[in-house]
């Protein structure tokens, strides 16, 4: 069994070798002429621009960098698994040929673009070109002394040369095939390193500063639906107030007012205004504790996100499982923010799935709270402008969460929500 295992093992680092040898290959059949072209294009394209040529010629070919840019990071991602991250600045709608050339010259992005080809085209094409001299290589070497590779030896009496070794003979030979097994065993080792050396260099230059503008971009997003959210509720709260407990109220005080009048003249009638007035008190203490529970939930701060989202369950018209798996608690914003969301996603799933039983279960897994939320509906949900779905990807992107959506045509529905935190 162990000698099994060590030769699928052997196998599995052939394949691997061989593999980033071919991918270098094709990288440098391709890195070569295209970058040569689109950075030879370029220059004269700028070069054309205050002649009023290049701003045709210009956007075309700096669409074309961003394209071969672009295949470059899915290779990236792909062969290595090596993220590059682009941070494209949009383009002013209906622009015109000027300003649609200088958008894009003081695009950084495009700017690293283009900075990218000759250094692509230099330490990107040995880069790529190492992992497949190191393996094609030692081919010729193991053919020399077999005599299937002919040394030519030109009529001067000079030495057909493998690398530094002169091949004159058959000892000659011998040592080129021994050179080149050396040769073969270092491509085991660095050829698949070596690819990825050139998609690190590749994400070095193309990759900038854009993760953090993205970054940035992302929490501006975010920041701004945050604020939009609370503006909202604030709102909603102002209004849940003034229509519902604050009318109440007023007419309670009303009532009260009548009843001080006609308690001693109409006793029955002051009776029956007592009575109303009670009735109005109690409405009105519901509504303020829906009021409450709608802003921070009491079982939510007392007992944690898990007893929160079992209440939740007990009060939905279907049946429902709710599976817990938290040894600790989170914040108390990440634990309000995971509430509602659940709370939006169930109470789509009663309105419009027409599902007959929900399961929601919470875990804590890798630095990461998970909840999915299943239902046997007819399925069909999708995350969309105005959706309550695009309200929970608001709210959970406050705080780096994602939400992901499996809801084919006649079910079921599989919401996931992750947001990134720890538990105390």
């Amino acid at each position: 069994m162990n000698t099994d295992t060590k030769s699928r093992g052997l196998r599995s680092r052939a394949r691997e070798v061989l593999l980033a040898a071919v991918q270098g290959l094709v990288l440098t059949l391709v890195v070569l002429p295209c970058g040569v072209a689109f950075l030879v294009l370029t220059l004269l394209s700028v070069a054309l621009v205050p002649l009023g040529v290049g701003l045709v010629t210009t956007p075309a070919v700096l669409t074309g960098v961003r394209a071969l840019a672009d295949a470059r990071r899915r290779l990236a991602a792909q062969w290595c698994g090596i993220r590059i991250p682009a941070a494209y600045q949009p383009l002013p709608e209906g622009a015109g040929p000027w300003t649609r050339t200088f958008a894009l010259l003081r695009d950084p992005q495009v700017r690293r673009d283009v900075l990218w080809l000759p250094v692509d085209i230099t330490a990107g094409f040995a880069t790529a070109l190492l992992p497949a001299l190191l393996v094609f290589y030692p081919v010729e070497g193991f053919m020399l002394p077999a005599g299937l590779w002919r040394a030519y030896v030109p009529a001067s009496g000079d030495a057909y040369w493998y690398l530094f070794v002169p091949v004159t003979g058959e000892g000659t030979a011998l040592v080129a095939a021994l050179l080149a097994a050396v040769l073969l065993a270092v491509a085991g080792r660095l050829a698949p390193r070596l690819l990825t050396a050139h998609f690190q260099l590749t994400r070095a230059v193309l990759g900038g500063d854009a993760e953090l503008a993205e970054r940035v971009r992302v929490l501006t997003e975010t920041r701004r639906d945050a604020v939009d959210t609370s503006a909202a509720e604030l709102r909603r709260i102002e209004r849940d107030l003034h229509d519902g407990a604050q009318a109440r109220l007023v007419a309670m005080g009303m009532d009260l007012g009548t009843i001080e009048m006609l308690v001693e003249h109409d006793p029955a009638q002051a009776k029956q205004l007592l009575a109303q007035a009670r009735r109005n008190s109690v409405e009105a203490l519901e509504e303020l504790r829906d009021l409450v529970r709608g802003i921070h939930p009491p079982v939510l701060a007392e007992r944690g996100l898990g007893d929160a989202v079992r209440a939740l369950a007990l009060r939905l018209p279907l049946p429902a499982e709710v599976g817990v798996e938290l040894p600790g608690r989170a914040d108390a914003p990440v634990e309000s923010a995971a509430y509602f969301a659940v709370s939006e996603v169930l109470t789509n799933a009663v309105k419009h799935s027409g599902a007959d039983r929900v399961r929601v279960d919470v875990h804590h897994a890798e630095g990461r709270l998970r909840i999915t939320v299943t239902d046997n509906g007819k399925g069909g949900a999708v995350i969309g402008t105005g959706s309550g779905l695009a309200g929970v990807v608001r709210r959970l992107g406050t705080f780096d969460g994602v939400l992901a959506v499996s809801s084919p045509v006649g079910g079921p529905t599989l919401v996931t929500m992750e947001i990134p935190c720890a538990l105390s």
